[in-house]
C-alpha cells in the first residue's frame, strides 16, 4: 500500500530536527533508549488492521492506556519525555513518542529508520488487551501481530530490539537482561538465543518460540549470522510498526 504523507510546514521539520538533538542528548544522559523504544512500540502495537483503531497517535500520555498491565512502567518514559515535549508544543504526541523510539535505536549503534511527521494526536486510548504476552509462543505471536498486519518475517525483526534493556520483576514478572550489552543495538539477542540459555541472561517462554518454530527459526538464525540482514529487515519493520493506521492511501 502506497503511503501518502501529510505535509507538514518548515517550522514543523525545524522542530522535529531540533527535537532529535534534545532526544539524543536526554538519552545519552539517562541511558534509556530501551523504554524509549518501549513506549513507541507499545503504543504503535495497539493498531487493529480490521478495525482501524489504536495506533502510533499518542494516546500512551493517558493515564487509562499508562494502566494497562503490559504498560507497567511507562510512566518513567513520559515523564522523562515532557520536559522536551513542553519545548516543541507544535509537535505532536504521536509524532513526539515515535521519534523517541527511532532515535532511541539510532544512539545505541542499530539502523537508521526514516521518520515521516504528521501523525495526528486521537483523543481516546485504545482497549486493553492488544500487545503481547511474553508467557505464550508462536500461535499467539501470529495472532497479536497478525492484528497488526505484520507478518512473520516483521515478527521475528522486531524481537530483535529486545537487544535492548532488561525485564523487571515488578513490571512483567521476569527479571534480567537479554544480551551482556543492553544498551547497545546489534544482533546478539539472536546469537544468544541459538547459542542457548546462559546464567544471568533472559530468555522469555515468546524469545524461546521463535527458535521453536520452524517458519520463525529461519530468520532467526539469518539474523544471528548476518547482522546487516538484520538491520535492514528491523528497519523496514519499525517504520511499518510506526506508521500503522497512518497516511495511509
Amino acid at each position: 500500500m502506497v503511503k501518502a504523507y501529510p505535509t507538514v510546514s518548515e517550522e514543523y521539520k525545524a522542530a522535529i530536527d531540533k527535537c532529535k538533538r534534545k532526544l539524543r542528548a536526554l538519552i545519552a544522559e539517562k541511558n534509556c533508549a530501551p523504554i524509549m523504544v518501549r513506549i513507541a512500540w507499545h503504543s504503535a502495537g495497539t493498531y487493529d488492521v480490521k478495525t482501524k483503531t489504536g495506533g502510533p497517535f499518542g494516546t500512551m500520555r493517558y493515564g487509562a492506556e499508562l494502566a494497562h498491565g503490559a504498560n507497567s512502567g511507562l510512566d518513567i518514559a513520559v515523564r522523562l519525555l515532557e520536559p522536551i515535549k513542553e519545548q516543541f508544543p507544535i509537535i505532536s504526541y504521536a509524532d513526539f513518542y515515535q521519534l523517541a523510539g527511532v532515535v532511541a535505536v539510532e544512539v545505541t549503534g542499530g539502523p537508521d529508520i526514516p521518520f515521516h511527521p504528521g501523525r495526528e494526536d486521537k483523543p481516546e486510548p485504545p482497549p486493553e488487551g492488544r500487545l503481547p504476552d511474553a508467557t505464550k509462543g508462536p500461535d499467539h505471536l501470529r495472532d497479536v501481530f497478525g492484528h497488526m498486519g505484520l507478518n512473520d518475517k516483521e515478527i521475528v525483526a522486531l524481537s530483535g530490539a529486545h537487544t535492548l534493556g532488561r525485564c523487571h520483576k515488578e513490571r512483567s514478572g521476569f527479571e534480567g537482561p537479554w544480551t551482556s550489552n543492553p544498551l547497545i543495538f546489534d544482533n546478539s539477542y539472536f546469537t544468544e538465543l541459538v547459542t542457548g540459555e546462559k546464567e544471568g541472561l533472559l530468555q522469555l517462554p515468546s524469545d524461546k518460540a521463535l527458535l521453536a518454530d520452524p517458519s520463525f527459526a529461519v530468520y532467526v538464525q539469518k539474523y544471528a549470522q548476518d547482522e546487516d540482514a538484520f538491520f535492514a529487515d528491523y528497519a523496514e519493520a519499525h517504520l511499518k510498526l510506526s506508521e500503522l493506521g497512518f497516511a495511509d492511501a
